[in-house]
C-alpha cells in the first residue's frame, strides 16, 4: 500500500509546488488506512492546508488507491 500512496503522492507533488509548497509522505499505517504526510514550504502555513489535504490529497488517494484512506498532518 505504502508503494501505491508513494506514487500518487509524486502525482499532486507538481501542483503543490507550483504554488511554493511541497508534500512529504511520512507514514502508511494499512490496518487503519492512515496516510500520513508533512506540508512543506508555502503549504505548511497555509490557511487552506487543510482544504488542500481532504479535498486535493486524501480525495486522490482515494480515488486512486483501493483501500479507503484518511489523510492526517505530521
Amino acid at each position: 500500500m505504502k508503494e501505491e500512496v508513494s506514487k500518487v503522492i509524486e502525482k499532486i507533488r507538481p501542483f503543490l509546488q507550483r504554488d511554493g509548497g511541497d508534500i512529504e509522505l511520512i507514514d502508511v499505517v494499512p490496518e487503519e488506512h492512515v496516510v500520513k504526510v508533512r506540508l512543506q514550504g508555502a503549504c505548511s502555513g497555509c490557511p487552506g492546508a487543510q482544504m488542500t489535504l481532504k479535498l486535493g490529497v486524501e480525495r486522490t488517494l482515494r480515488e486512486e488507491v483501493d483501500s479507503l484512506i484518511k489523510v492526517v498532518p505530521v
